[in-house]
């Protein structure tokens, strides 16, 4: 029986290696679709700059770092290191010279990748990439918080670094997606809470907390466990293919930093690969069983039709949402999305509804979606409380079940808002229910 179970675990494994040549655009090198599916670009390109040449700066709760310089140059990118300094690095955060990465690098995550995968990134970024001769940034984070010693234990607490062993109880395609989630998509750095130590919780199904949800400079990454709430329980694997193609399905649509996800990464898989995925996804368990899917509910929008606007952010509604999103919050499918029974919306943090408000954003640009529809943002014409109104009303109409939202979380996340665009403002802020 264990013979049996070794053999299995290794021909799953060898499906594994096998699936991640096959590219939705077979003109690219494996390396090439790696790294896409890795999202290498969405850290290490500035707006604005060369590919891969670093300079993006990203906020975390002690101050700003840069991403650094990963194109084959000898003097500020990667270009003498060897293959065994590259794997150290993107599995175990350790650069050549020795110095310890921030964990905003995700190889927490990336530790799952297996030798060949590796070896295909590293002939990539070698043979592929153009060199850049950029300069990397320190950081902004101020002594003594900035000294990196302290990550040996960080990682000795909070690091696994086995790559993925196949689970010889399930499919070679459950296998393929779950190597993909929790690997080279990094799916649980935006989508699972942090702990501390500012550490995911959780970095595969074994754990409740996988995927149960993550809030991030004033966005919350939703859940992705089969809760029909505020899960996507109530998606079928062909909204999932969907989503992750395009950015949409018929009832929602990607926000904040997951268009950049799909335009980037997740659009450029292939079909077997996305399928993978969404396989992988529909068989983890509900974060929540006891939640309750929403129940279609047509009184809000017999009161907005009567024109009763006695609920607080109803006349908010009307004035500043209604037209696209409709008095029934059904929107339109594939342009205005659903703000009814949208599960993204309905979380216990508020947070995703107020940003979209506050900041406007704008919808993926795929191939399967070329428009990329952009909403507005609103916060320069209403105040902290007429958001906080608006965003209970939505999230409390036609039938959806969602706790309300109070003026001081608008006024924090606010604050945000102001210093992510201070910081950035060379980096657009996408966003879309």
């Amino acid at each position: 029986m264990i013979k049996h179970s070794g053999l299995l675990a290794s021909l799953l494994f060898a499906g594994l290696a096998s699936a991640s040549a096959t590219a939705a655009d077979s003109s690219i090198s494996k390396g090439h679709y790696l790294a896409q599916a890795g999202d290498c670009a969405a850290c290490h390109t500035a707006a604005g700059g060369a590919d891969f040449a670093g300079g993006l700066k990203m906020l975390t709760p002690i101050g700003a770092i840069y991403s650094t310089n990963i194109t084959p140059d000898k003097q500020s990118g990667i270009g003498d290191y060897t293959y065994d300094d590259f794997a150290k690095a993107v599995r175990g955060g350790v650069a050549k010279d020795g110095h310890h990465l921030y964990p905003a690098m995700p190889y927490t995550s990336f530790s799952k990748i297996s030798d060949e995968d590796m070896h295909a990134l590293y002939d990539y970024f070698m043979n592929e990439v153009p060199a850049v001769n950029q300069t990397n940034r320190d950081s902004d984070i101020p002594w003594p918080l900035n000294m990196r010693w302290p990550l040996i234990f960080w990682n000795l607490a909070f690091h696994d670094k086995q790559q993925y062993k196949p689970d010889s109880t399930q499919s070679a395609q459950w296998n393929r997606g779950a190597y993909l989630i929790q690997g080279l998509e990094h799916c649980g750095t935006c989508h699972t809470p942090r702990g501390i130590g500012f550490q995911e919780k959780a970095l595969d199904q074994k754990d409740a907390a996988f995927l149960t949800g993550g809030t991030l400079e004033g966005w919350h990454a939703p859940d992705l466990t089969g809760n029909v709430k505020e899960g996507i329980g109530s998606w079928s694997q062909k909204d999932i293919v969907s989503f992750l193609q395009s950015g949409w399905t018929t009832h929602s649509a990607a926000f904040g930093s997951m268009t950049d996800v799909i335009e980037h990464s997740t659009q450029h898989l292939s079909d077997e690969d996305v399928n993978a995925i969404a396989v992988y996804l529909k068989s983890i368990k509900s974060s929540d069983p006891q939640a309750v899917a929403p129940k279609d509910d047509d009184s809000t929008q017999a009161a907005l039709v009567k024109g009763d606007m006695s609920m607080p952010g109803a006349q908010v509604y009307m004035d500043n949402c209604a037209a696209c999103h409709r008095t029934d919050g059904q929107g339109y499918s594939k342009t205005f999305p659903a703000l009814a029974h949208n599960s993204a919306l309905l979380g216990d943090d508020p947070s995703s509804l107020i940003s979209i408000i506050l900041r406007g954003g704008k919808a993926a640009v795929t191939q399967k979606a070329v428009t990329g529809l952009t909403m507005p943002d609103f916060g320069w014409r209403l105040d902290d409380q007429q958001v906080a109104d608006l965003s209970t009303f939505i999230r409390s109409s036609w039938g959806n079940n969602a706790s309300g939202v109070k003026a001081s979380q608008v006024k924090e996340l606010r604050k945000t808002v102001s210093t992510v665009e201070r910081k950035n403002p060379d980096k657009q802020q996408n966003a879309q229910q």
